[in-house]
């Protein structure tokens, strides 16, 4: 593990903040910060907490701050199987089942999936995809659901697109970093589509599967307020029919299962 120094110089760089405007709005001298970004001086555990919050650090991120500085972890690491977990996993399982007909899955931080409803679980299951598996390699690396990907130079696109935005949230993480970087390597710059006004409100993903075009746009929701790291990195994705043929199939689709 670094010194709490370097750790806080790489968010503050990360954030794009000089020293002067994080110790202005921390309430610190910026020569009391420059002292802890090279270890002449040592943090409290509020002044770890101060500065995180105003950098915008992530659960993880403050717990690596606060460990880097010899200080005892804010947040817990719980795994959602665990017993204490009880509720929350209930309350996903409550949010995924209330969205059928239509498709959900939860998704943890680098993507894999977690849970699936049903109609996920029909919808997915053609291309080999289903719970423990990593959307981001199966994307780059399935072949079955590239083929079945009617719009994959889009999705691919927009893909990259919420993975770097994502990763400006977490700052440094490496999986998401190396999928970024594979990622690329498929995707072609996107031509000038014009003034945003000609766009589309959203631009689904179409899938081919079974002989029918399906189409997809998405809702993604994440927990608020919660001390544990996992369960505040946890996505729910919930996706809806973006035509009329795709939500009568999947109405069909579930009135045909037992």
């Amino acid at each position: 593990m670094g010194t709490f120094g370097a750790a806080l110089k790489d968010w503050r760089q990360i954030r794009r903040r000089s020293q002067l405007d994080l110790a202005m709005a921390a309430g610190v001298s910026a020569r009391h910060l420059s002292f802890l970004e090279t270890g002449r001086a040592q943090p409290s555990r509020a002044m770890v907490l101060r500065l995180a919050a105003e950098l915008a650090v992530p659960q993880a991120g403050v717990n690596t701050l606060l460990q880097a500085a010899g200080l005892a972890p804010a947040y817990g690491a719980r795994r959602l199987t665990d017993a204490e977990m009880a509720p929350l996993r209930d309350a996903v399982e409550w949010m995924l089942t209330r969205h059928a007909p239509y498709p959900a899955m939860a998704l943890d931080r680098h993507w894999r999936i977690c849970a699936l409803n049903a109609p996920a679980r029909s919808l997915l299951a053609p291309v080999g995809l289903g719970e423990g598996a990593d959307m981001l390699s199966e994307l780059m690396q399935n072949q079955r659901l590239r083929d079945s990907l009617i719009n994959l130079a889009e999705i691919e696109r927009l893909t990259l697109h919420r993975l770097r935005s994502e990763l400006a949230h977490f700052g440094r993480e490496p999986v998401l970093e190396d999928a970024i970087r594979r990622l690329e390597a498929h995707v072609v710059a996107a031509p000038d589509t014009g003034p945003a006004e000609g766009l589309p409100p959203v631009i689904p993903a179409r899938y081919r599967l079974g002989g029918q075009e399906l189409s997809f746009f998405s809702a993604i929701s994440q927990f608020g307020t919660v001390e544990d790291i996992a369960l505040s990195e946890l996505k729910i994705e919930c996706l809806f029919p973006a035509d009329e043929p795709t939500r009568a199939a999947l109405i069909a689709l579930t009135d045909a299962q037992p």
